[in-house]
This record gives C-alpha cells, structure tokens and sequence, in this order.
C-alpha cells in the first residue's frame, strides 16, 4: 500500500536528522513511522516505504528478535495470557500516567492488544508457552532499554510509578526496586515472607519489579523452570541478592484490580507449580542468612 503523505513528511525529517547526525532524533522518528504501520529503508538517493507488519510472531520465545524501546530508558514490559480487556485498561493507565516504552509478549493472539500499538508501545505473539520464567527473560534479553519493569497486568498505575524508580536505580544503591515485597520469615523456617513496608527487603513481587536490565541478566535472570509465575519471583530476589545485589520496597501510586493470573487460573497447577518452584527456593536458598537484607 502506499504510504500517506504525512508519513512521507517523517521520513523526509529522519533523512535530515540523519544528515546532520543527530541519530536519537533518526531513530525517534524511525518509531514514529513503524507505529503509522510503515518500514523506512535508506536507499540511494533517498528512502522508500514499505508496508510492515504491525507486530512479529514467533513460535518459542527463543526465537524472539530485539524489541526497540525507541528513545525510552526504560520498558514497562508485561506477559499477557488472556483476558485482553483488563489489559487494555492497564496499558491506558501506564500511557496516562509515565514516561516510558511498554512491550508485551502475548501468548496466543493479539486479539485488541494490536490496537494499543504506537511510538512507544510493542508486542510480539509467542504461539507456543514454554512457561513464565521463559517469558520473563525472553523480555529481559530482548528489550533495548537500559532498564526495565517486569510488571504484572492487573496492576494499574494511579499516578507516575517510573520517575521514582529511574531515581533509585540510578544511585546504583539497589538492583531492583519494587512496589510489594518482604522478608523471609526465618522462624518459620523461610516458609513465608513478611510484608514489612517500604525499605530494604529480601524479596520484590513480580506485581511490579523495577531493574538494571544488566544486572537482572548478570544474576542469570529468573528460573526457566518456573512455569507458573507464583514464588519464581522470590526465587529471582534472593539470586540477586545471592549476587550481591540489594533490594528496595517502595510505596508507589499503583494498585492491583483483580489478579488473573492467580485467582482465574486452574487451582490444583496452580498450587502444583507454586510449590515446585517454593521447594526450589528452599533447596537453593535456605539457611543462607548472609544473603538476606538486615532484619527489621
């Protein structure tokens, strides 16, 4: 199809930003003409236009190419398994209320999502689920922002929850920030977590895990044992602090509608998986009080 004029219009701005070798400015613009549904290709002489597809699928995370977060240095990024509409009624929240890419790695298919596309906002369809903890860090490797939020759909912002993050990550004084979290709970023999409030903490929830994208990758990401979502977060928590890392809970404007991925999924997998990947957390992490954060 060919492409309407105001299209050509940003690709005439990106052959002069590029010219005068302002290449964010290219690369913002290259965005813009991706989120009107067009691929600009540099040619000799000038540029052409090409019709694209508005989003990739893949058969296996594995297969996943690099998801440009565009100008943004940070990604909100979300695993989407059904329930669409909820979804969309977050993504509006996060869009209202910060400044940031968001990316979605949607299983199945996309169903509405596709009309939430723009600048700043991607997805790509996995046809096939290898489990949560691949799908985690399939957004992990493959955003291009320095950081990233893993963030569960059912959590709405109620106001900017990226500016404070950014400001903490940046001191480099904690690997990950967080909106709930705790302390393992050593007298019943790191059988729970106790939710403290904001500070320092031993675990973040995946509800809404801030990070240095590199950091979180250098940890070796999350478990992709973990097939349910449930406890691989913790898991996750004490191998960055396992290496190192420290951890900040944080009282951010966010709130939490209801949780489909616990309340809506099949009870007796659920149960099954949550305790597959607890039992791992005590086979890998129990006794190893040195690595927790002080008690308070």
């Amino acid at each position: 199809m060919s492409a309407p004029e105001s299209v050509h219009e940003l690709a005439r701005a990106r052959q002069a930003a590029r010219a005068e070798k302002d290449f964010a400015k290219s690369d913002e613009l290259r965005a813009e003409i991706a989120a009107q549904g067009f691929e600009v290709v540099d040619v000799a002489g000038g540029y052409e236009l090409r019709a694209k597809k508005r989003f990739s699928t893949y058969e296996s995370t594995r297969d996943i190419r690099p998801i440009n977060s565009g100008k943004y240095e940070i990604t909100v990024a979300m695993i989407i398994d059904g329930f669409h509409e909820d979804a969309v009624a977050t993504l509006q929240t996060i869009k209202k209320k910060s400044d940031c890419a968001i990316t979605m790695v949607v299983l199945g298919d996309a169903g509405t999502l596709a009309d939430q596309l723009d600048a700043r906002t991607s997805l790509v369809v996995v046809t096939e689920d290898f489990g949560w903890g691949e799908n985690a860090n399939a957004l992990l490797r493959n955003v291009t922002s320095e950081y990233i939020v893993i963030m569960d759909p059912s959590t709405r912002f109620t106001g900017d929850a990226i500016t404070p993050v950014l400001t903490e990550l940046k001191k480099r004084e904690f690997v990950a920030v967080g909106w709930r979290g705790g302390l393992i709970n050593l007298e019943d023999d790191w059988r729970s977590v106790d939710d403290k409030g904001a500070g320092e903490v031993d675990v973040l929830f995946s509800y809404f895990i801030a990070m240095h994208r590199e950091d979180a990758l250098a940890a070796r990401g999350f478990n992709n044992r973990a097939l349910f979502y449930r406890n691989a977060d913790i898991e996750f928590s004490l191998a960055l602090r396992h290496s190192n890392g420290r951890l900040l809970q944080m009282d951010l404007p966010l709130e939490q509608d209801r949780h489909h991925g616990y309340h809506d999924s099949d009870e007796q997998y659920r149960d099954l998986q949550s305790k597959k990947n607890y039992d791992r957390i005590l086979e890998r992490f129990r006794g190893k009080t040195s690595i927790l954060s002080p008690r308070r």
